[in-house]
């Protein structure tokens, strides 16, 4: 028997400055329960897919967007299918991860690699609430993110940037 996934409303207010985007957002989400032996199916995860992507009209991906540490392999097929590919790590072990992939993934003029330290991810992991109204802002490149609890300026360092 499968465990039910937990459902999270965020009304999301997004100003970025920078690009002139503002816009309100109703987001939905699902976190799926994880426990040891779990097996993940096709219908939650596809090697072929990334974690977030944008399509043009022609169906040609513009930009790929992986979440944590995929394997070389998987970032050097992305960079050959999509115009843009960024890798967002975020876990403790990112250095050590980059330190084994840095060498192999230098010659991938389309890939930007950016991290996100740990502490700044358990903080915005603190804004969790079932029902969440957040509030994102971006300005001069910087961005934070707040909530009625809370405002956690969200920096991310680049280890590579597209050429």
């Amino acid at each position: 028997m499968a465990l039910k996934a937990t459902i999270y409303k965020a009304d999301l207010q997004v100003a970025d400055m920078d690009r002139h985007y503002y816009a309100d957002h109703a987001l939905t989400l699902a976190c799926h329960p994880a426990q040891e032996g779990i097996a993940l199916t096709k219908g939650l995860f596809d090697v072929d897919e990334p974690d977030i992507w944008v399509k043009d009209l022609t169906g040609a991906i513009k930009l790929w967007i992986d979440i944590g540490q995929p394997d070389e392999s998987r970032v050097r097929k992305a960079c050959g299918r999509a115009d843009q590919v960024v890798v967002v790590c975020h876990a403790s072990s990112c250095p050590v991860w980059w330190k084994q992939n840095a060498g192999k993934l230098a010659r991938l003029k389309n890939l930007t690699v950016l991290r996100l330290p740990p502490e700044v991810s358990q903080a915005l992991g603190g804004l969790t609430e079932r029902t969440m109204q957040l509030q994102c802002l971006v300005q001069d490149g910087a961005v934070s993110l707040s909530s009625a609890a809370a405002t956690i300026a969200v920096e991310l360092e680049t280890l590579q940037a597209a050429a």
